[in-house]
């Protein structure tokens, strides 16, 4: 603990960091304060709440019990389940208390600045933000397993995209946390299709 510790402040005090912390709060403010049309913020609002995407989620499981059967989706619902609970355990319980950072709505260098449309402001720490690591692993995992190269599945990332930027705009992520939350979603999806591919032997029936 006490060496992560000391590695949080190395990393904080150079000035690399802070520029790059600099640049992330003038992105943040353009999105949060200047960006703004009165459609967006219950748009943004829309696409936070869970709820509004459990029938695209259903959508998927149908179209995963059409395409592999009736067993073979089983356990494409397990990979699916298995890599969401896994993205969202890495990014809440183990980056956000690693890295430590405040949310903008929490930051008291800016928190009076934000425009906050979010019901609350979570406690939970910013970096990286876990609705981009959770929706674009998804994204990911079923382009990968579903999607077969078909172009028609990448408009998951334009959702996951939407998802992402709604964090900001509602000012309770900055930029970079869901950028990170991104990547690391997409390699994480990767992996994820990668494991339900081949030893769970997901295959199209034919």
């Amino acid at each position: 603990m006490y060496l992560c510790y000391m590695l949080q402040l190395s990393i904080q005090g150079s000035v690399i960091f802070q520029e790059i912390i600099q640049l992330d709060r003038k992105i943040l403010f353009f999105v949060n304060r200047e960006m703004v049309f009165p459609y967006l913020d219950q748009f943004a609002l829309f696409m936070r709440n869970a709820k509004m995407h459990i029938p695209l989620y259903i959508f998927f499981l149908y179209v995963a019990f059409k395409k592999y059967g009736n067993k073979k989706a089983l356990w494409w619902l397990l990979g699916a389940t298995l890599l969401i609970g896994f993205s969202d355990l890495l990014s809440s319980q183990l980056i956000k208390p690693f890295v430590g950072r405040l949310r903008p709505c929490r930051d008291p260098d800016i928190a009076g600045q934000i425009r906050l449309l979010a019901s609350y402001c979570g406690a939970n720490g910013s970096f990286t933000s876990s609705h981009a690591v959770n929706h674009f692993a998804f994204a990911t995992f079923t382009i990968a397993t579903l999607g077969n190269g078909n172009k028609q599945y990448r408009w998951l990332y334009l959702w996951a995209a939407l998802i992402a930027y709604s964090q900001v705009y509602v000012g309770v992520h900055f930029p970079s946390d869901v950028l990170a939350g991104a990547i690391l979603g997409i390699v994480l999806g990767w992996i994820g299709a990668r494991f339900s591919l081949k030893p769970l032997t997901l295959r199209p029936q034919v």
